[in-house]
């Protein structure tokens, strides 16, 4: 990792970024009335890219996305359900009472990236999925109400790790938040466990995301045929969130605000709360 390639946002990129932080985050606005036992994942996919290029004039970024090693990815959300963890490629198969899904979601607005995903529990819940999916909102957030200049980025992974791992769970290693701007991938890379004090330090204009995964079961995890779809190892339910922020000169702003998006967690105090949208 080389502090070089991190981007600095000006005032400029730091609008863009918000415009499509909020555009990312009303398309899960958009999608959750949809959501429900019956629904395919595949017809969630299609409701959301008519309403990115056509509604917002915007561009899914997963669509067609194709990283050095991988297949282009065929669709223009991540739909994770179960013990999917990450890259949940939509297709036909109903969504049923009691799944959890991860919905994920990237626009590039004027050139600037959103990325934000949420989980969406289908129909009534078991208490012990309905609990995963919580902690790892709050895990989320315990990464997100450390970000302020001069924090170190192991400042952020530890704080998740250990707020996942005291409540029984385990997080997922191989993969993590990132920076953000006019590309989808930058440095640095988030991860979601470490050590205090340790890592790149935080500095006002960086903007990146935080995303944890976290396990029900073991943290280990395969990967299917597909090359893209992430599974736990142990078929044990994953959950995911995750937020774009900004550092700022003081603090921290969620850029993937939105009227329909979650309330922060009570241990957010007023002071930090994110910017409205």
């Amino acid at each position: 990792m080389h502090d070089m390639t991190v981007t600095i946002k000006d005032a400029a990129g730091i609008e863009g970024m918000r415009t499509a932080g909020r555009l990312a985050a009303e398309v899960l606005d958009y999608l959750a009335p949809y959501v429900r036992p019956g629904v395919t994942t595949n017809e969630l996919d299609r409701l959301a890219h008519d309403y990115i290029v056509g509604v917002q004039q915007a561009i899914p970024a997963p669509l067609n996305y194709a990283p050095s090693g991988y297949q282009p990815y065929p669709k223009s959300i991540c739909t994770s359900v179960n013990h999917v963890v990450c890259h949940g490629i939509p297709n036909d198969k109903p969504l049923k009472k009691g799944d959890i899904v991860n919905i994920d979601v990237t626009v590039i607005k004027n050139g600037w990236h959103g990325d934000t995903s949420r989980m969406f529990l289908v129909g009534e819940v078991p208490p012990h999925a309905r609990r995963l999916c919580q902690v790892t909102y709050e895990a989320m957030w315990k990464g997100i109400e450390r970000v302020r200049p001069g924090v170190r980025l192991g400042d952020i992974g530890h704080a998740i790790q250990a707020y996942a791992e005291s409540a029984g769970y385990s997080v997922v290693r191989e993969f993590c938040g990132h920076g953000i701007g006019q590309r989808f991938h930058e440095d640095p890379q988030v991860l979601h466990y470490g050590r205090p004090g340790t890592g790149m330090e935080i500095r006002p204009g960086m903007t990146f995301t935080i995303e944890p995964m976290i396990n029900q079961g073991r943290r280990e995890i395969r990967e299917m045929g597909d090359g893209w779809t992430i599974i736990t190892k142990d078929r044990s339910l994953s959950a995911q969130w995750e937020h774009t922020v900004l550092c700022t000169e003081d603090g921290y702003e969620v850029l993937t605000c939105s009227a329909g998006m979650p309330a922060p967690p009570a241990f957010i105090g007023a002071s930090a709360s994110p910017a409205p949208a």
